[in-house]
């Protein structure tokens, strides 16, 4: 099932009749999903437990027909806005337990309650300066198996702080969800990371799959999208979808929170959400696979950091157009419950690929120095985006994954392709999954200093570079050029930008695909069934930087066999559009989202469909648009206004 939500902020001072109204109002506007944060601060005084603040709340879900996730937040202070990602000491530990029991035991008598999300924002940044952590650092250093591989001998970072942040992480996220499980051996386990950009290389997905239910996440743009202009906070949202989906496998999951209203003095940037903006977030997400989206927050909360802002109910408790749209969506869903319900993402077969590892490095690694984007923090992460971003352009809907959570366990990898940009490690144990990948019939696409470090930091290019046989080439070296300098491929059409630095190729069995007098700047290998282009410059970002123009014709020329035999794509670059694909059964569902600022008379590519009918227009949320669409053939145009998600269901010919 698919839920739109908004969260509801419990506090003392609130009366029994507005907390009523506020799920009243959730449920008139077809908000079936709620979360609470459970403050421990509110219900536990003196070893006192008095739970009467909260029962108000889950009454009135189950008199509205509302569901709650119990978002646990033990002790903190009250200026804590979204609560500690680490207990200090075993104290604290026991303390956290004696509350996980109390609040679990009690609160599993209502009906309302939906599951339990047993931390807010996991994710520090940083290893924890506390007697806990401490000696749970030393205990894993003491458990460490020996290393294989040894970086050839020589001495180099171990990153061991790094590499003990991911484990602690999913150890205290496993250690909360087992003692929830003490009491409640049944409701769902969810979490919600947040800032994802920055804190990827915390989160070891696979792992938590064991434990949990679902996963999520906070993607509020005011916090999380830096690396982003308002204008491109759409396809932020979608990458940050994207790295989700991939996270969670085989697992649901749901975008658990979205930015409701206006903040003003906190978040990074103030921002109101418009109501086109809470429609595209939503349906941006639901096109990404998620089971729905819900808002930070119904009701401001009153007192303390944050007040009166987030809120998508005005100060008069009145619902805002964010309210009215987010219903507008919630009865869509309900209109198409079946065709939506059981859709999945259609795989395109293109993975955008990031590595941990190359995160860490690049932190590791700054220096207060001049500015340029590819040395920064954010270079790696950026480059990657890049190509996401330009496929998104292209209309393609492509995967956005850490590395281990990609599928090395396939026979055959044709009409597969991996784009590794300016990943600038590639551990050890990738090198012979990525030259089998290759081998299988596999396209990889490699750009910037990528593969230069194994996972210490350790140079692995030279005449031993490990991908050698399968890239067909080594790394003479890297010279620094310009921030922005142009690259002309041997095709006289294909000319791109790139950013920094120019690697200079020796060529084996590679072939020169793009030259500069004497010196090869990219190269193609075939190895097996599958082959590889090699640009060892910043092409990427580069592309980002002078917005895609070239970045696209690069991709549409290399993987035209691959974009070719998906069945709905545009028919040419649509710069400031995006489309994400569904597809249930023999029907598809495409969600647009125009942010190009104008009106665009779009053409789509639809060699085998035909279309069945609008669901969704943020411009006419009643579901009767239909009047701007023409006759499909192969081809066919619809008319998107500016700011407008139009979703649409499709049928095979």
């Amino acid at each position: 099932m698919i839920y739109i939500g908004a969260e509801i902020f419990i506090e003392p001072g609130q009366t029994a009749a507005e907390i009523n109204g506020w799920f009243e109002t959730m449920s008139r506007h077809g908000m079936k999903l709620t979360r609470i944060r459970m403050f421990e601060n509110y219900m536990h005084k003196d070893g006192v437990w008095d739970f009467s603040l909260f029962d108000i709340a889950f009454i009135a879900a189950e008199k509205h027909g509302v569901l709650i996730y119990a978002n646990l937040f033990p002790d903190t202070g009250f200026d804590d806005v979204g609560g500690f990602k680490f207990c200090r000491d075993d104290a604290h530990l026991a303390s956290v337990a004696n509350y996980i029991k109390h609040l679990v035991i009690h609160f599993s008598d209502f009906s309302s309650l939906y599951g339990w999300v047993p931390i807010n924002e996991p994710g520090l940044g940083a290893m924890p300066d506390d007697e806990l952590a401490a000696n749970h650092f030393k205990l894993w250093k003491s458990e460490l198996a020996a290393n294989e591989y040894t970086s050839n001998g020589f001495t180099t970072f171990d990153l061991a702080e790094e590499r003990f942040l991911l484990h602690y992480n999913t150890w205290f996220l496993k250690w909360l969800t087992e003692e929830i499980r003490k009491y409640d051996p049944i409701r769902p386990i969810h979490v919600n990371n947040h800032d994802i950009f920055k804190h990827a290389a915390e989160y070891d997905f696979p792992a938590w799959r064991e434990f949990l239910s679902s996963l999520g996440g906070s993607a509020h743009a005011s916090w999380h999208f830096d690396y982003f202009n308002r204008e491109q906070y759409a396809v932020g949202m979608s990458a940050n979808a994207e790295m989700l989906r991939s996270g969670a496998g085989d697992l649901p999951w749901f975008m658990t929170e979205l930015q409701g209203g206006n903040n003003t003095y906190s978040g990074k940037t103030p921002l109101c959400p418009t109501a086109a903006e809470i429609a595209q977030w939503l349906w941006i997400n639901i096109g990404s696979g998620s089971k729905g989206g819900m808002f930070w927050c119904l009701n401001p909360r009153r007192s303390g950091f944050e007040a009166g802002e987030w809120g998508m109910l005005d100060y008069l408790d009145e619902p805002t157009d964010r309210v009215q749209m987010a219903g507008a969506i919630s009865a869509a869903i309900d209109r198409h419950e079946r065709l939506v319900d059981d859709a999945v993402v259609l795989d395109s077969g293109l993975s955008v690929i990031y590595t941990r590892e190359s995160l860490w490095i690049e932190k590791l690694l700054q220096i207060k120095s001049s500015h340029f984007e590819g040395r920064a923090v954010g270079g790696i992460m950026k480059s990657a985006l890049a190509y996401f971003e330009a496929l998104s352009e292209m209309g393609v809907h492509a995967a956005f994954q850490e590395i281990g959570e990609y599928d090395f366990s396939l026979a055959n990898y044709t009409g597969k392709a991996i784009i590794l940009a300016h990943q600038v490690s590639i551990p050890s144990k990738y090198w012979n999954l990525l030259s089998e990948f290759i081998y299988k019939g596999g396209k990889l696409i490699v750009d910037g200093l990528t593969a230069y470090y194994d996972e210490n930091a350790y140079l692995i290019q030279g005449a031993q570079f490990p991908l050698r046989e399968c890239f067909g080439a080594v790394v003479r070296e890297f010279k620094l050029v310009n921030d922005v300098y142009k690259v002309g491929f041997t095709d006289p059409l294909l000319s791109v930008d790139a950013h920094l630095w120019k690697g200079i190729l020796k060529l084996d069995t590679a072939v020169s695909v793009a030259r500069e007098k004497d010196e090869t700047l990219a190269c193609r290998n075939t190895y097996g069934a599958g082959s590889v282009l090699w640009m060892p410059s910043l092409i990427g970002l580069g592309g980002r930087i002078t917005y895609y123009s070239g970045l696209c014709k690069l991709l549409s020329s290399e993987l035209y066999g691959i974009i070719a035999e998906l069945p709905v794509k545009f028919s040419r670059r649509q710069p400031g559009m995006l489309m994400k694909v569904l597809k249930n059964e023999g029907h598809f569902i495409t969600v647009m989202v125009n942010k190009s600022g104008a009106d665009v008379r779009l053409e789509l590519d639809v060699p085998t469909l035909k279309l069945a009918q609008v669901v969704f227009s943020s411009i006419d949320p009643t579901g009767k648009r239909s009047e701007a669409i023409e006759p499909f053939t192969n081809r066919g145009t619809v008319m998107v206004a500016a700011e407008e998600t139009l979703v649409l269901k499709w049928v095979r010919l």
